[in-house]
């Protein structure tokens, strides 16, 4: 596989607004530089049943603007065995692959790495994932329109919590990553953030209604990230009504509602900065590498660092959220 022709696209796990634009991007700069391009419907499972497409430029017309993936996206049990990866990789074979960009989350990486090693397959990786919880880059694609999307929510939220004198839990997505949680209580002036990264620290239902929510407000909004550990959003609400009866406690869960939409402008950019990256990154014979951005300046980032490191939350904006609370 040492000369490369063929680059084969596919968008696996959760999807994010910016994969089209990602998946635009590497199309128009592999057909750029002289390679063709497939693009591998449903992901994984697409490489298995064979749902494999000749992409040109005309593909990805106007879809720059659209949410969601024109590749679509589907869980696959049988690529986490190896006998469904061996048949996706001869399906890719005959083909006529030789490279791959994947553009997910940690779970779609990680599938990306085991593939790689099994059979020699270069991969450039793209960080496709609302959670921003891959590591070696400072934002993933999606992230910030889904930070948006929860802004607005609660925006609108707060009309009514305050008409009603309410304390409304908010559930978002990041079940092990606090940071669309945390930086969302900051943009739409919530009360308190309960996130995973402090759960083993600090009873945070319990510090937010003995020292957070003063007598003097008569609603506040709390951005809770979902969190099997605490029941979620649900599990505070149902805490509040044993232990502070005194609050009407109400619940509002975004769930994928935070995935949809058109994606923002810095979203579009991003993800077109990092599909011409990743096309070249196999010019440069880089593989398995995700493209990451750090400090603005884009990066290679093994997927062993990007699957397996977890960036420390930042404290600061933590105590923020507190002091402009009060």
């Amino acid at each position: 596989m040492a000369t490369i022709k063929c680059i084969g696209i596919l968008t696996s796990g959760g999807d994010a607004p910016g994969m089209n634009a990602a998946i635009r991007a590497v199309t128009r700069s592999a057909i750029y530089h002289g390679f063709t391009v497939k693009g591998i419907m449903r992901g994984y499972k697409g490489l298995i049943t064979n749902e494999i497409v000749d992409f040109g430029s005309q593909s990805v017309s106007n879809i720059i603007q659209l949410g969601g993936t024109i590749l679509k996206t589907a869980r696959c049990s049988e690529f986490t065995t190896s006998e469904g990866r061996k048949v996706a990789y001869d399906n890719m074979r005959a083909a006529g692959i030789d490279a791959l960009v994947v553009i997910g989350g940690d779970g779609s990486l990680t599938g990306a790495s085991i593939f790689a090693q099994e059979f020699d397959v270069p991969i450039i990786g793209l960080p496709g994932t609302i959670d921003r919880d891959l590591g070696g880059t400072d934002h993933t694609i999606g992230y910030d329109t889904a930070l948006n999307t929860i802004m607005e929510s609660v925006d609108k939220l707060r009309d009514t919590a305050s008409s009603h004198e309410r304390l409304f839990f908010v559930e978002v997505m990041g079940h092990t990553a606090g940071y669309l949680a945390l930086n969302s209580a900051l943009a739409s002036g919530a009360e308190a953030a309960i996130i995973p990264e402090m759960e083993t620290e600090v009873d945070q239902l319990a510090e937010l209604i003995n020292h957070g929510f003063r007598k003097s407000k008569n609603s506040a909004i709390v951005i809770v990230a979902e969190n099997p550990a605490t029941g979620g959003a649900t599990g505070l609400a149902e805490r509040v009504k044993k232990e502070f009866p005194q609050y009407d406690a109400r619940v509002t869960i975004l769930g994928h509602l935070q995935r949809g939409g058109s994606p923002t402008a810095r979203d579009r950019i991003l993800a077109s900065r990092m599909g011409e990256a990743a096309v070249e990154a196999i010019l440069e014979g880089q593989r398995n590498v995700m493209i990451g951005i750090e400090k603005g300046e884009l990066t290679y980032v093994p997927f062993s660092k990007a699957i397996n490191h977890r960036k420390a939350i930042d404290r600061d904006d933590i105590d923020l959220v507190k002091i402009l609370s009060i």
